[in-house]
């Protein structure tokens, strides 16, 4: 058994921003091991800018199968071309992004190679002395935190929360290897037509991909008072998000909200209104570059890990930021 891959994802001839987050982990964890990290590609047909980002991204090698029939994502024909794969060249672990399709071909490669998956994984970790991977996710609802191992069966294989590690710098000049491979064609799953893509919901820009992100929690203390929320979000031209008590409470609906039973972001400002801070809330936004808190308990766990923490009552601080960016003071997403 040798070496860590990733495996990214393509769509139209580029990759998708997740190929290079999991390049992070993969790199941690190729490190510790002192292995080498791959990075697997399936596509029709890839630039070479592409394939060197991700070696200038932390891969040391970029297996790249190509062929007119992996244009589309189809499960069957990528598990199969990945099993092929594996099994020729022995990885002893193999992560993947917990995106639709990732979610949808691990299972499907796990049993093809006879082994374990742990999915929606949030950290990652080598296990001293044995070298087995420390797997953790959420648990029970989003209570606890569960750290999974596989210690009898290769590879090792975990799909990862997107947005739940930022991509390494690109060092442009890294040296690499760079394999294209022909598509074997006995691979492909012939029962699939693809008859037309139609862009995934699941996947599609919303709190996971907004560069501002707005959110309220149970201190909103009705469904109604969420337009506070809605009005600043659109002021500062960003996404809604919510905790998971608003939710729950059915006062917005769940593809807004933020932490590890939600959604994992990682946004430039992250601004957040009667959000208390639960644990498995605070573990989904802790890549954001800026938070944001306002609450009126100063001893608020979210308050601990915020830039600007401000101690205050949310109707009265809303309304006047709303007011202040009505004015004048409007700002364009990302500036």
């Amino acid at each position: 058994m040798k070496g860590v891959w990733t495996i990214a994802e393509q769509a139209g001839g580029g990759l998708k921003g997740v190929s290079f987050e999991l390049l992070a982990r993969g790199r941690t964890l190729a490190d510790k091991l002192g292995v080498e990290l791959s990075s697997v590609v399936l596509a029709d047909a890839v630039c070479d800018d592409c394939l060197r980002e991700l070696i200038e991204r932390g891969a040391d090698e970029v297996l790249c199968v190509e062929g007119p029939e992996l244009g589309a994502f189809v499960c069957e024909t990528y598990s199969a071309v990945i099993a092929d794969l594996a099994r020729r060249r022995e990885p002893q672990i193999i992560l993947a992004a917990a995106t639709s399709s990732g979610r949808t071909l691990m299972p499907n490669l796990a049993v093809g190679l006879g082994t374990g998956l742990t999915a929606d994984c949030t950290d990652l970790d080598i296990e001293p002395g044995s070298g087995l991977l420390l797997q953790t996710r959420p648990a029970i609802g989003g209570n606890i935190m569960a750290t999974i191992k596989t210690p009898n069966h290769r590879p090792q294989m975990s799909t990862v929360r997107p947005k739940s590690a930022r991509p390494l710098e690109r060092m442009i000049g890294r040296e690499g290897r760079i394999e294209r491979l022909p598509l074997d064609g006995t691979l492909v799953d012939r029962r699939v037509e693809v008859f037309g893509l139609e862009k995934d919901a699941g996947d599609s820009a919303g709190i996971d991909e907004a560069s501002i992100v707005v959110a309220g929690g149970k201190g909103l203390k009705k469904a109604e008072n969420f337009r506070l929320i809605r009005d600043l979000a659109a002021a500062l031209g960003g996404a809604v998000g919510a905790s998971r008590d608003a939710v729950d409470r059915g006062w917005i609906s769940y593809p807004h909200q933020v932490g590890l039973s939600g959604k994992t972001i990682s946004p430039r400002l992250y601004l957040c209104a009667g959000v208390s801070g639960a644990i498995q809330h605070l573990a989904g936004i802790k890549t954001a570059e800026c938070i944001v808190s306002i609450n009126i308990d100063p001893d608020a766990p979210i308050h601990r890990i915020a830039d600007l923490a401000i101690v205050g009552d949310l109707f009265e601080i809303l309304p006047r930021l709303n007011s202040r960016l009505a004015s004048g003071g409007r700002t364009e997403a990302g500036k």
